[in-house]
């Protein structure tokens, strides 16, 4: 009897130690976020916070109150998320070239049309190796000499119709549409919808620079070249002009005495490149267009030949380069594709209704919610470190694509991740996205600390007098701290 006595009290203290030492370690978790963020260097910044445990759901530590902040490029985490369950992994983009009219003997009569299909990884860097898309261009020339063509009568319709014809989100700055990163979204993506400047500049500070040539050379494109050579050894060169405009202005400074600098920047109008790209490649195969490009609706007549179709990676390889490189072109896609399939037309706006009508429906509080893109440049998005959280967890433990959410999020040193020291986070121990603009700073992901516990966290801080990189060292610190619990 004492000896089953002294077994089950063993028993019970076992439990009540292992109840303490959980109590103590969400305890420990609170704490140290606490401290962390009466820092003076966060004096007078908006700091957002929110951890729970993956297994459980528990919640470990968070701010107060919950506030609603902007995310930058965090928010692609809600857009692929969604992406992946209303789409599947396994969905493809489909670009197709058909042909309507009569086609007797080497002429055809009638159209050569490029029916797009919002594919954002077409002629991608992020896919040279996808057999498809290598000499894309060309390939649909070879497609239409098979048919026997030497002369087409009527015109090359690229038809855009699964998109609107806003490429750029309302909300978005002026600054920021004309550079590779606010490249804008159309039905028919190329090249991920950014193209060079090769500049060179003097041995003198401050003296005028020279372009020397774009690649990929863009048709009826004009530029004013204001940029001056500069002492810094860095890129401040920016490039301004909306989508669809022949005019561009570049500002700013580059680096002096270059031989050839690049600057990247974002094609004014995608469709009407690859347009322009394909007549060239016809006229290399001795093929005579009549016509001339037209861009839009295009006319979809029952009569069409359909002789080429380029199918894109599947959704899930996307939206893995989506979130590890943080490309927000292709979120862009991915919100418009989402509505397109859904509607029967690709727009931002039916995007976003449908990602927070999804997020709704799975028990989310969407009032702090704040969405007015796909990948979190515009300003105006916000959204609660627990809203974000909400989104990992439910990917975590209840989604069927949660392998392939999980795998698009860099591991440390990786990706977007490539500041944090590997040594902190060893054994893939940080896999998260992150987010940046002027003054924002916020990472999103999964934090696997040495008591094994799995920890989904989001942080997000708004107007911080410090440096980014200042920032991005202190929260690391505080990533390192959990990650040692």
């Amino acid at each position: 009897m004492k000896h089953y006595l002294r077994i089950t009290l063993l028993f019970v203290l076992f439990c009540l130690t292992l109840t303490v030492v959980e109590a103590q370690e969400k305890e420990g978790i609170q704490h140290i976020y606490n401290d962390w963020s009466r820092q003076e260097i966060l004096e007078n910044a908006s700091v957002g916070f929110y951890a729970v445990d993956a297994k459980t759901g528990e919640l470990l530590a968070a701010s107060t109150p919950q506030q609603s902040l902007v995310p930058a490029s965090i928010l692609k985490l809600l857009t692929t998320s969604t992406g992946l369950e209303l789409l599947g992994t396994d969905y493809r983009f489909e670009t197709k070239l058909a042909y309507n009219g009569v086609l007797k003997n080497d002429t055809l009569f009638g159209d050569i049309i490029l029916i797009a299909g919002g594919d954002p990884a077409l002629g991608s860097k992020y896919f040279k190796d996808y057999q498809p898309y290598q000499n894309f261009v060309g390939k649909w020339a070879e497609a239409i000499k098979k048919q026997h063509i030497k002369h087409i009568t009527g015109n090359l319709i690229i038809d855009t119709s699964v998109y609107d014809d806003q490429s750029i989100p309302a909300t978005w700055i002026w600054e920021d549409m004309g550079n590779y990163y606010g490249a804008g979204v159309f039905a028919l993506s190329a090249y991920d919808n950014l193209y060079e400047l090769h500049l060179s500049s003097p041995t003198a500070p401050e003296k005028p620079t020279q372009l020397l040539y774009t690649l990929p050379v863009l048709p009826d494109v004009e530029f004013d070249n204001r940029v001056l050579s500069s002492s810094e050894n860095s890129d401040k060169a920016f490039v301004f002009g909306s989508p669809l405009d022949h005019k561009r202005i570049i500002r700013g400074t580059i680096p002096k005495d270059r031989t050839d600098f690049v600057v990247k920047a974002s094609i004014p109008n995608p469709p009407y490149l690859v347009g322009t790209q394909l007549e060239q490649e016809l006229g290399l195969l001795n093929i005579e267009l009549s016509g001339t490009i037209q861009c839009g609706g295009g006319d979809k007549t029952e009569d069409m030949t359909t002789i080429s179709v380029i199918k894109s990676p599947t959704l899930a390889e996307i939206i893995s380069v989506t979130n590890h490189e943080s490309v927000n072109l292709f979120a862009e896609h991915i919100l418009k594709q989402i509505a397109y399939e859904t509607t029967g037309l690709g727009t931002t706006e039916a995007g976003i209704e449908l990602v927070l009508e999804f997020w709704e429906q799975q028990g989310m509080d969407i009032k702090p919610l704040f969405m007015e893109d796909g990948s979190g440049l515009s300003r105006f998005n916000a959204i609660t470190p627990k809203q974000m959280v909400f989104v990992l967890n439910y990917m975590k433990n209840k989604s069927s694509n949660s392998d392939a959410f999980f795998d698009s999020l860099p591991v440390v040193p990786n990706g977007t991740l490539w500041y944090f020291n590997h040594s902190y986070f060893p054994k893939k121990a940080l896999r998260a996205k992150s987010g940046s603009m002027t003054r924002v700073r916020s990472f999103a992901g999964e934090l696997k600390t040495q008591s094994k516990r799995d920890v989904l966290f989001a942080i997000l801080l708004n107007n911080f007098s410090c440096s980014q990189s200042q920032a991005i060292k202190t929260i690391e610190k505080l990533l390192v701290k959990i990650e040692n619990q």
